[in-house]
């Protein structure tokens, strides 16, 4: 049996100019490490034996109606602009119409250099193919907008970074897009207008036919966003490294690099190690997301034909996005702590709690997770201040009478916890992977109060990773 992938291509129509159209690289040996079955069945994949499956997924196979391609793009990374970045390793092979009529990019990501590369080998090593894989399908659980993992392949062959040399791995992750902010930055900055149109009208055909033009492209985008990162705050997630290059304009979160969930609660905490000034921190995410959502403005209305005015109304949908911002984080926030309609008065409650959470190096999931029970106070040193608090907040739900239900599936009690992530990719490398299955499975049901206990516990101290890593 061969593999059938229903591919129905659009990016690939576009310019030429948009991508550079390329096979993938072949590899030694590719091995199956991990597919995701439920997912292809939803695209429509058939799915063979796993030699046919890892001979794909590795890009050793092309499978019939595919047209690979490297996207081009620009972007800002950490505020600098690079006016031509796109994918220097990954390769898009070709889109898929998903049970639900949803329109899904299915891509390689490690599959050999491209014209993009920048002197990079264009491939990935195992632990950050296993680290979004775990992390994406979480937050797909959790309901959070996302990529998603369909697999991931070793190549056989050692990838050589930093460390030394590693075990190489692609991994296939299914997208609602890849059009990023650079998309749309690297035409504007090149002046190629009718390129920035094709590309405007294909976007809002593709993911928002409801806009009206690119300013209700940019309106729509700024809404997504705002909604996006209020969820990612609700759970304590930290992107890492919100370049214009990784907020992709369909809401979904892209590009899961040195992400982390947080585990002792702390506006500050930066995992990336390159972040050396935090302005990707877990506090300052609302505030970039705004920043993000302005360059887009910058490249829309450069296709504008009356610039004043394009100028002030996106204006006025950027300088609207932090209320919006702030609506969502109050409603998730306020679902935490069981509030089916919290108004801005429960706002004070809701950061006082942080507050202590903060100053008592409370942590962020179980904490949340053990409101309502005898337990929650063990997690502040300050228990007569908690005690207090709580006091406030028992006065407040005493009026909604489905409080326990909501905060039962507002606050998970699993989340991919960082160190063991850490030692997930260790006992990959070595061959096991045993705790990569384990965690897979703990995660898919994130709500379940009879979570896997030793998976729900925070690292001790001699087990925090301090950061990670951005490349792959």
């Amino acid at each position: 049996m061969t593999m059938h992938i229903p591919f129905d291509n659009t990016y690939a129509a576009l310019p030429s100019g948009f991508y550079t159209a390329q096979p993938p690289t072949a590899v030694k040996a590719p091995s199956l490490l991990a597919f995701n079955a439920a997912l292809a069945a939803r695209l429509g994949i058939d799915a063979p034996d796993a030699d046919e499956i890892a001979a794909v997924f590795a890009g050793n196979t092309v499978p019939d109606g595919a047209a690979p391609l490297a996207q081009l793009y620009a972007g800002h990374q950490f505020g600098n602009f690079n006016p031509q970045l796109g994918d220097g390793r990954a390769l898009l092979l070709g889109e898929v119409i998903d049970q639900s009529g949803t329109r899904r990019d299915i891509q390689l990501k490690g599959s050999g250099p491209t014209p993009y590369s920048r002197m990079g080998d264009g491939r990935a090593w195992l632990g950050p193919v296993l680290r979004e894989y775990v992390v994406s399908e979480a937050m797909h659980a959790l309901g959070i907008p996302t990529t998603r993992a369909l697999a991931a392949v070793a190549t056989g062959e050692p990838i050589w970074r930093e460390q030394g040399a590693l075990p190489g791995a692609v991994l296939t992750r299914v997208a609602a897009s890849h059009l990023r902010v650079g998309t749309f930055q690297v035409f504007a900055h090149r002046g190629q207008i009718e390129d920035l149109k094709t590309l405007t009208d294909y976007a809002i055909a593709r993911h928002y036919p409801q806009a009206d033009g690119p300013m209700g492209l940019l309106a729509a985008v700024c809404a997504a966003q705002a909604e996006l990162i209020a969820a990612w705050m609700s759970v304590g997630f930290i992107h890492g490294v919100m370049n214009t290059d990784n907020c992709a304009i369909s809401g979904e979160t892209i590009d899961y690099g040195p992400c982390a969930f947080m585990d002792a609660y702390d506006e500050a905490r930066v995992f990336s190690s390159i972040d050396q000034q935090g302005r990707y921190a877990y506090g300052n995410q609302p505030r970039i997301a705004v920043w993000n959502c302005a360059q887009l403005a910058t490249a829309l209305i450069r296709q504008m034909d009356d610039m004043d005015t394009a100028v002030e109304e996106a204006t006025a949908i950027v300088h609207a996005m932090p209320g919006q911002l702030q609506a969502a984080w109050l409603k998730r926030f306020g679902a935490k702590l069981g509030l089916s309609s919290p108004s801005p008065e429960d706002q004070p409650l809701i950061e006082d709690l942080l507050a202590l959470m903060q100053s008592n190096g409370a942590d962020f999931t179980n904490t949340f997770a053990a409101l309502g029970s005898d337990t929650a106070r063990d997690q502040f040193t300050d228990r007569d201040a908690f005690d207090a608090w709580n006091s406030r907040w028992q006065a407040r739900i005493a009026s909604e009478p489905d409080a326990a239900a909501l905060m039962a599936r507002s606050n998970p009690r699993i989340i991919p916890r960082n160190h063991r992530m850490e030692q997930m990719i260790e006992a990959a490398v070595a061959g096991d992977m045993a705790p990569f299955e384990r965690e897979i499975t703990a995660l898919a049901a994130p709500f379940d109060p009879k979570s896997d206990p030793d998976l729900m516990r925070p690292p001790t101290q001699q087990e925090i990773v301090p950061a990670t890593f951005c490349g792959t």
